[in-house]
């Protein structure tokens, strides 16, 4: 086996798990919000967006299965955990919103003068037709789909990086944001949800390695860091210059999520850029709708021993009403889940990457961390907790829960 020809070939198959085309529309919304503070906030992205999948993975080389992923919590724990990463990537965020970005950026711009909340539940009725079809026929379209529209997006995402870059499209201001932008850009990347999938397609990648006979863990670390490079350098490259591109229009006032993404596109090519770009992220969003529609329905099917047909139809008809209230309202309504459930999941990353068997230490970081969390979105006051005033208040009770858990007796 060449050892480097298969760290590039996994570096470029991790770049194409998290290269989402919904993700793209996050950086330049950040851009936007944080203005000349770009940079800063972009590494705090970086970190949620990139980093941490990238970890999630690495999890696994010290944990052989899913079931063993959060288990020295508790077996139920383990469970109720992973079905809501699964409700959370899933029916509840982001299948709806693959039906709300196709609208506002593939469908909407090619119909001027329509009324926009009948165009809307048409849009999400169409697209979530054509995804239960697709998921109930098992039908290779989507893979088609995929291998031809990502070279598409990664090409136009050139040209607007590089013509952004050779002609600014409009000039950086302050940051609208009061406080960290290091943390601010942190907990945007949680809306990416690429860290709660690394836990769910993780094992998927480590089992892909052993195949190939790369069954030690000390091997298995060298190939995903040299891969994860790899995924790191082309996703950072990407987001950076996204974030960069929207700091250029930060003047901009009262630009949606979508909006932003377009209002680039055209600056840099154009109106005809503009759609062409909005209509290859619309249809790569078809592509992850049926993926993560198909592993919610495998999921509840053998969870509950009922019908795969049910769970897919249940999925779609719930994911397009959500899809027809709006991305900003779908990212909006993610906010507080997401506060509660990234740091538990990074807590739990870290424990498993260091090879962690103190289930007393589990268990205390855990819940301590859960608790600081639930209390943050519940809006308690946390301001005597260091670290609580960049978005941080469950860091050092983690770590103060830890060191308890390791003074307990087994």
């Amino acid at each position: 086996m060449n050892k480097k020809k298969e760290i590039v070939v996994l570096g470029l198959a991790l770049f194409a798990m998290f290269f989402g085309a919904g993700n793209l529309l996050f950086p330049p919304s950040l851009g936007v919000a944080v203005g000349t503070s770009w940079f800063v906030a972009g590494i705090g992205f970086f970190l949620t967006g990139v980093g941490l999948p990238l970890l999630g993975i690495l999890a696994f080389t010290k944990v052989g299965t899913l079931d063993e992923f959060a288990n020295k919590v508790s077996s139920k724990f383990n469970k109720i955990y992973l079905t809501t990463l699964i409700l959370v990537i899933g029916p509840l965020f982001a299948i709806p919103r693959t039906g709300s970005t196709t609208f506002e950026m593939g469908v909407l711009p090619l119909f001027n003068g329509v009324d926009p909340k009948v165009l809307a539940i048409v849009s999400s009725v169409i697209f979530f037709g054509v995804t239960l079809f697709l998921v109930l026929n098992e039908s290779k379209v989507t893979d088609v789909l995929g291998k031809i529209l990502t070279p598409i997006i990664l090409v136009i995402l050139a040209l607007i990086t590089i013509l952004g870059f050779i002609n600014p499209i409009g000039e950086s201001v302050a940051s609208k944001i009061q406080g960290s932008q290091f943390s601010y850009g942190f907990i945007n990347g949680y809306q990416t949800m690429d860290a709660l999938a690394s836990v769910l397609f993780g094992v998927i990648i480590i089992k892909g390695l052993e195949a190939k006979g790369v069954t030690n863990p000390k091997d298995q670390k060298g190939f995903l860091t040299g891969s994860g490079i790899i995924a790191a350098s082309g996703l950072g490259l990407i987001y950076f210059s996204l974030i960069y591109l929207g700091s250029q229009i930060s003047g901009m006032e009262n630009l949606s999520t979508a909006q932003t993404a377009l209002t680039i596109a055209e600056l840099t090519l154009g109106s005809l850029g503009k759609i062409g770009f909005g209509v290859c992220v619309g249809a790569a969003c078809l592509t992850t709708s049926v993926g993560l529609t198909a592993l919610v329905s495998d999921w509840f099917a053998k969870l509950f021993n009922v019908s795969y047909k049910m769970i897919a139809v249940v999925t779609c008809i719930f994911s397009s009403v959500l899809a027809v209230a709006g991305l900003d309202y779908i990212i909006s309504l993610a906010v507080p889940v997401l506060i509660v459930l990234y740091p538990v999941t990074i807590v739990l990353i870290v424990l498993n990457i260091f090879g962690v068997e103190n289930k007393n230490c589990f268990k205390l970081v855990t819940f301590v961390t859960l608790f600081i969390s639930v209390a943050e979105v519940l809006k308690v006051n946390l301001a005597f907790i260091p670290l609580s005033n960049i978005g941080f208040a469950w860091l050092i009770p983690a770590i103060i829960a830890y060191g308890i858990g390791k003074l307990i007796k087994r």
